[in-house]
């Protein structure tokens, strides 16, 4: 078998083995948000941060969502790291934009923060703060969930179909399930732009 057979067989794999039961209930907070008139803060470092910002277009653009990244804002970012550290990157501008009980935290993320292993723990305090102040927690998270897996109130697992793919699946398919949520129909607000125009 060729390594791209591979790969995409794995991608079948992950596809068929997504928890549904676990996206309805993400897409129905995330509802309940938008109709609470709550903001959506969507959170991930490296090509999740990158995510990010893809992420909160479409839930602004599709679902008509208030929505955030704090990557989005290189400069605050670079000085909040510099001055502070990085561990409260996140936390620190998240009580900026004074996050509350009517907001909702997306943890997009390989392994979900793992303080224990020193891994993204500035999603670990950001997801600490919302849990402190009320806010929803929602994450799409490889590997086991980490520490957005045990605190959030409905997360996606990423399976592991592979370990020697777990990043670049995790990451691939954050984009598969957000997409999917905006076009969820207890989401979806605005047509995009080639759907609507076919025919034409």
């Amino acid at each position: 078998m060729s390594f791209t057979r591979e790969f995409l067989s794995e991608v079948q794999e992950i596809a068929s083995s997504l928890d549904e039961s676990a996206i309805e209930r993400v897409a129905l907070i995330l509802a309940g948000v938008r109709r609470d008139v709550g903001r959506l803060f969507v959170l991930g470092v490296g090509g999740s941060a990158a995510n990010a910002s893809h992420a909160v277009n479409d839930f602004r653009k599709i679902a008509g969502l208030e929505a955030y990244s704090p990557t989005d804002n290189v400069s605050e970012l670079t000085a909040r790291t510099n001055d502070e550290g990085w561990e409260t990157t996140f936390e620190a501008w998240l009580r900026v934009s004074r996050l509350n009980a009517k907001d909702v935290l997306m943890i997009l993320s390989v392994g979900g923060g793992n303080l224990d292993k020193g891994v993204s723990p500035n999603l670990v305090k950001a997801v600490q703060l919302a849990k402190e102040v009320g806010a929803k927690v929602v994450g799409i998270v490889g590997r086991d969930g980490g520490f957005t897996g045990k605190v959030a109130d409905a997360w996606v697992c990423i399976p592991t179909v592979n370990p020697a793919h777990i990043t670049p699946h995790a990451e691939a398919f954050q984009a598969v399930v957000w997409h999917l949520l905006v076009s969820h129909p207890a989401l979806k607000v605005v047509e995009t732009r080639w759907e609507s125009v076919v025919g034409a």
